[in-house]
């Protein structure tokens, strides 16, 4: 089992001239969204990343950050051509805007495509496997810690399933009563109505019958207890379990909430609602689960 959130960070160099760092952190989301964040040297490597990145992680916010330092002869340049274009756009709007026509080259600098690499870092098969084994790296520290998040995450799972199991087991003997009580609170109101009922009236028993089913809950209870074993299943899954898990708990909601309904006793309906209650919380847990 893995956690949604996670950290792993690497680095790495090409030659000695570029050095890089690359932080890859995620927090809970029910979908994969991936945000890079590189140097304009590096822009190059953003397919790289996001194949990479999706290839061993099914869904969370997963933010990269990739920083560099670099020597004085790190073998990038400035596209002039771009730079200055961005210079003069910048001055003549500011002049229609009427502001003082200094710019700030420094932050024009940032932009995508004004420094470059001599060799394009798509096209460099050197820092191209500098920089992959170096992603590589922050990807195992990141899923590593992913994982011992998710021991820690599966231990509370269990630990709450078990509560749940136990709310179960003293539900099923009070429900298996129920009909049971139905059909003397019935006989009573007739009584109490004076009205007489026929031992063998085949009408009277059908209709009976159909009522005492009205509160049989044991399809209820039998659907229950094979939802759990399912859910343990899903602890000890090899693969990412989260949205499996969180559509397993709605249908945990649908058959206790039925339960509930069919067999309104006070001592069983105070159960189903510390059910509901629990099942809340273990539901929240599981929004952190890959």
């Amino acid at each position: 089992m893995r956690s949604m959130t996670g950290f792993g960070k690497a680095e790495g160099q090409y030659g000695n001239t570029l050095f890089f760092s690359i932080e890859i952190s995620s927090v809970n989301r029910k979908q994969l969204e991936l945000r890079c964040s590189l140097p304009p040297e590096l822009s190059g490597f953003e397919n790289l990343v996001r194949q990479k990145i999706g290839s061993f992680i099914s869904r969370g916010a997963v933010s990269i950050k990739v920083a560099i330092r670099k020597s004085s002869n790190a073998g990038f340049k400035i596209n002039t051509d771009v730079l200055y274009e961005l210079i003069n756009t910048a001055k003549e709007a500011r002049m229609r805007a009427g502001l003082p026509v200094e710019v700030n080259v420094e932050q024009l600098m940032q932009l995508p495509n004004v420094i470059v690499n001599s060799g394009d870092s798509g096209e460099n098969p050197a820092l191209t496997e500098a920089f992959s084994a170096a992603l590589e790296n922050a990807g195992k520290d990141f899923i590593a810690m992913r994982y011992r998040e998710g021991e820690a995450l599966k231990a509370d799972l269990s630990s709450r399933t078990d509560l749940l199991e136990d709310l179960l087991r003293q539900i099923e003997p009070l429900a298996a009563k129920v009909p049971e009580i139905a059909r003397k609170r019935l006989y009573c109101k007739l009584a109490a109505e004076k009205l007489q009922v026929e031992p063998n009236d085949e009408l009277f028993a059908r209709e009976m019958l159909f009522y005492l089913d009205k509160s049989d809950v044991t399809e209820e209870i039998t659907r229950l207890k094979s939802h759990f074993v399912q859910l343990r299943k899903f602890f000890e899954a090899s693969e990412p379990a989260g949205r499996g898990m969180d559509f397993l708990l709605q249908e945990f909601f649908r058959e206790i909430t039925t339960l509930g309904n069919k067999a309104p006793s006070p001592e069983l309906s105070t159960l189903v609602v510390k059910f509901k209650t629990e099942l809340e919380k273990l539901r929240e847990q599981v929004q952190n689960v890959e």
